[in-house]
């Protein structure tokens, strides 16, 4: 009997909240009374000029900062928000590289994340999450952000990869049905 073959040839995947557990969003919540549901956050996450400005590497992290106090009015310092922010991402999900390696051989394996440096340096050098990937596209790099159509293009097209034949993977709804 002959195997059939599998109905994509790679799989995309978000970072945090697929393979990496975030506590973000309860910080957030807790700082925010006005915003009442976690989509109401990320709505306005995935559109606030200060996130999108550092997420594609065009501000600096005491300029995010800043900006994210301001925006959201926040009751913390501008220090105090970027030092509980470089924790947001706390672990790997268990056994995360177990199931990249056990995918490697039979898919084209690539992250697609919305992430800036300070994220980034975590996820590469505490968790080498980076060598798990045929192919990595954090957001402050590649200068786009999801749930963006030129983000998705650029993946894509860098990946060579028919469209039809891709799984992506992701926590955030807003993301999957761009």
């Amino acid at each position: 009997m002959a195997r059939a073959d599998p109905p994509f040839d790679a799989i995309l995947f978000d970072l945090g909240g697929v393979l990496i557990e975030l506590t973000g969003v309860e910080r957030m919540l807790s700082w925010c009374p006005g915003v009442a549901t976690t989509e109401e956050l990320w709505r306005r996450w995935l559109h606030s000029p200060a996130v999108r400005r550092y997420e594609t590497g065009a501000s600096t992290g005491e300029e995010f900062a800043a900006e994210m106090v301001r925006e959201f009015a926040l009751p913390v310092t501008p220090d105090d928000f970027l030092a509980a922010f470089a924790h947001w991402p706390r672990s790997l999900y268990p056994g995360v590289p177990e199931l990249l390696a056990a995918l490697a051989p039979r898919y084209r394996l690539a992250s697609v994340s919305n992430t800036n440096a300070l994220h980034w340096a975590r996820f590469c050098g505490e968790w080498a999450l980076d060598a798990c990937f045929h192919a990595n596209f954090p957001s402050h790099e590649v200068g786009k952000l999801k749930p963006d159509a030129d983000y998705f293009d650029h993946v894509v097209a860098a990946l060579g990869c028919v469209r039809e034949r891709i799984l992506f993977v992701d926590d955030n709804r807003i993301n999957v049905d761009a």
